[in-house]
């Protein structure tokens, strides 16, 4: 079990309930805060800023930990509203700081799209090559073929 540091003694107590709330739900998941990361849009070093108190997590972030904690997710989102309310100034994440990191989400995709098309790639191909020939559509290059015929009536 992961062992906290003692809250911010500045953080209001509405904020207090909701980063001890977070941190309970956390802990129930028995994810690490990197396997936290990969299974979610946010990286381990906000979910250290939303469970330290040093930032408001986002609501969507507290959400995904209710939902991957087995929390309940009305008493949460009313946790979150206080917590938002009471926040210090300047300690909520913004948007742009609480954007997934680029490489996640889009590297999953870029990769599952590229495996997606060379598996493609090589149904095409086998089914290509397995595709029955017609008797007079002989390769060129095999001996007997049409080429190598007209090959040898101009040597003779």
């Amino acid at each position: 079990m992961t062992r906290w540091q003692p809250l911010p003694a500045a953080l209001p107590g509405e904020a207090r309930h909701l980063v001890e709330h977070l941190r309970v739900l956390k802990g129930r998941t028995g994810l690490s805060l990197a396997e936290l990361a990969r299974r979610t849009a946010y990286s381990k070093s906000s979910w250290q800023r939303y469970l330290s108190g040093d930032r408001l997590p986002p609501r969507d972030a507290a959400q995904v930990l209710c939902r991957l904690g087995g929390g309940d997710r009305t008493r949460l989102l009313a946790l979150w509203e206080l917590a938002e309310q009471a926040w210090p100034q300047g300690a909520a994440e913004s948007p742009a700081e609480a954007a997934p990191e680029p490489a996640t989400g889009g590297r999953r995709w870029r990769t599952a799209a590229l495996a997606a098309s060379a598996l493609a790639a090589l149904l095409a191909a086998g089914l290509l090559w397995a595709l029955p020939r017609r008797a007079g559509d002989r390769p060129a290059a095999r001996p007997g073929g049409a080429l190598s015929r007209a090959c040898r009536s101009t040597r003779s």
